[in-house]
């Protein structure tokens, strides 16, 4: 699979989701309060029900009815003030007033409607995380938890992600979400106060795995929050039309294109019937639409897309996301194989650039990939010079755009194969990611790609470790049955039968196999490899039986083919024979086969240069 536009991709990759729901939750409490005519847990007293209670009956304790009246009287003061509050400073000064005459139960509330009201203004989070924590103190007190409860436990977890503290984060706001699926289950709140809540804990859940890599897993909380938003909004309310289109960005940071393009067309359809044709929100579903095209290698469809989103962000005068916009063309059009319109769309661009700026860097990329794809080597290594000369001045402003450039930059070294700078490059990529744990994912295709080529160039021991470190990043964020992690293994297997290890290549085979049959499916060339590889690793083990045996399976799935496979099917029919000659005389010389490590999905289809025993990628990781 052809990469989709690689500037648009790597926005994607490193934006979170967008928090919708802050300002619903916000709402919410303030209507909470109301409800509950004022913030504090009073406790009830009868001589505000019943004044004839405050006669002066009993001799003996003249003051105490008075004295205590009196502080009841001044508590509701300082209550009504806090209440009246508008601004955060006068909301604290009333707050600091009240902490002499209320416990920390009873200032739970207040605590909470302070901490919502700073994180709404984007003030510092310590001071959320503190009135966050003074609010759960005396909420969470073992009683029987409500609503409160869960919102305080959100506000927990949203401050502790704005200070990246991730796994303190996940825990409290896994806790909310536990919370309130049982107050769901068992009703003991209505649905309309709990949905709110919901979607603000399950978007900020979506916004922590994505920072923590594990991307599939925020996905599923983004489906769930759609799934609320369909309750709480008219059918084709603007809210849905952007939930429906983060989504969509979501599954192209991931490149599940497939599903990517029912949640973009959706959004789109929202956004023209409300909005109109001409509107922003229509070109900005329009141009993530011409990406997805592009990703399901449908890039007529992708350019068609593409120029309707430039017509329309061209009139609003958005030169900013227009150029993207053309890069994103230029891009298109070098996978349509027009590589001179692609190279003269480029050159109006890079005019309307500024200087030393990380668009121009990427046009200069771009341009690199047509030139390079016409054997323009000289041309394309000048314009990948002066990308990385860009890039390199802003390795401490911007890592993680730089990183991307990197690694970018490294597949057109690579497709020259000028190995040496592409590897390069990719550490250099690689040393900036580790910093950034938000970018697990990209840390570990990075390091996938390092170890791909290390072993292309017979380093096989330095391949190994970043093979293995590779496979283990990428599990925690894609899950273990994702078809990139399956060509990490085939590689691993490919290595350790290089280091004559034949017993852990064929492990690392096995796993290969079992990846991709479900995930490409057993006839997918790429499993048909694995399962080609996996009967060479039995043979070098001497374990004829099974080599025959997968050997066997591989001509079958070739069979499938028909035509289109024919030299395959001729040389997997030579090794069956000659695997079946080796099984009737073990002592005869080794079987004369190589065996193939994959092309990691990373590297773009359309490579040229000539890699011996490599097979071609079908696919890559982002």
């Amino acid at each position: 699979m052809r990469r989709a536009s690689s500037s648009f991709l790597s926005h994607l990759a490193r934006s979170k989701p967008k928090v919708l729901s802050s300002a619903i939750s916000r709402n919410y409490i303030s209507e909470t309060c109301s409800i509950s005519h004022g913030l504090l847990f009073k406790p009830q007293s009868s001589f505000n029900s019943n004044p004839s209670r405050n006669l002066d009956t009993l001799a003996e304790k003249p003051n105490l009815v008075p004295s205590r009246q009196r502080k009841l009287q001044e508590k509701s003061k300082l209550e009504e003030a806090f209440e009246s509050a508008r601004t955060v400073e006068s909301m604290l000064g009333a707050f600091k007033k009240m902490e002499s005459s209320f416990n920390e139960r009873e200032l739970a509330m207040a605590s909470l409607k302070i901490g919502l009201k700073l994180d709404q203004e984007g003030e510092d989070p310590e001071k959320i995380l503190d009135f966050a924590g003074r609010a759960l103190r005396g909420l969470d007190t073992g009683e029987k938890p409500n609503v409160l409860l869960a919102m305080t436990l959100q506000l927990m977890g949203s401050a502790n992600y704005t200070l990246k503290k991730f796994n303190d984060s996940l825990g409290y706001l896994n806790r909310a979400n536990r919370l309130l699926i049982r107050f769901n289950e068992e009703g003991s709140l209505s649905a309309e106060d709990i949905r709110p809540v919901h979607h603000a804990v399950l978007l900020e859940l979506a916004n922590v795995k994505t920072a923590m890599g594990r991307r599939e897993e925020a996905i599923s909380n983004l489906r769930k929050c759609i799934e609320i938003k369909e309750i709480m909004f008219e059918k084709d309310s603007l809210e849905l039309g952007k939930a429906n289109r983060d989504l969509a960005e979501a599954y192209v940071a991931v490149l599940n294109f497939k599903e990517a393009l029912a949640f973009g067309i959706k959004a789109l359809d929202i956004h023209k019937n409300q909005l109109g044709n001409n509107s922003v929100e229509v070109a900005h579903d329009r141009r993530l639409l011409g990406v997805i095209y592009s990703g399901l290698e449908e890039h007529g469809k992708a350019l068609e897309q593409n120029e309707l989103s430039r017509k329309v962000l061209n009139n609003w005068g958005m030169m900013s996301d227009l150029i993207q916009a053309e890069i994103d063309a230029a891009n298109i059009e070098i996978a349509l194989g027009k590589h001179d319109k692609a190279i003269e769309t480029l050159k109006r661009v890079v005019q309307k650039t500024e200087k030393d700026s990380e668009t121009r860097a990427m046009v200069f990329i771009s341009m690199a990939k047509a030139l390079c794809e016409q054997d323009k080597f000289s041309d394309c290594r000048r314009c990948l010079e002066i990308a990385c000369g860009i890039m390199d001045k802003k390795e401490n402003s911007c890592p993680s755009v730089v990183a991307d450039a990197y690694s970018e930059i490294s597949m057109q070294y690579e497709t020259m194969n000028d190995f040496d700078p592409a590897i390069s490059l990719l550490k250099r990529a690689l040393a900036l990611l580790e910093k950034l744990p938000q970018e697990q994912h990209s840390e570990g295709s990075v390091s996938a790609r390092i170890g791909w080529l290390l072993l292309l160039t017979g380093k096989v021991h330095q391949a190994i470790p970043y093979l293995e470190g590779a496979a283990e990043r990428l599990e925690g964020c894609f899950g273990s049955k994702h078809f990139g992690i399956g060509y990490i293994y085939n590689n691993l297997g490919a290595a350790y039968l290089e280091l004559d290890r034949p017993q852990s290549a064929a492990q690392m085979f096995a796993v290969a196999k079992d990846i991709m049959d479900v995930s490409l499916g057993p006839h997918h060339m790429d499993s048909i490899e694995a399962c080609q590889n996996l009967s060479k690793a039995y043979g070098a083990m001497g374990s004829y039986a099974l080599a025959i045996e997968f050997q066997q399976r591989v001509i079958d799935a070739l069979e499938s083919h028909g035509p289109t496979a024919e030299e395959e099917l001729e040389e997997a029919c030579r090794m069956l024979k000659q695997l079946k000659n080796k099984a009737c005389d073990c002592s005869s010389s080794d079987v004369g086969f190589p065996t193939k490590a994959s092309a990691l999905p990373l590297v773009s289809s359309s490579s040229r240069s000539e890699r011996p025993n490599l097979p071609l990628p079908r696919g890559h990781l982002t």
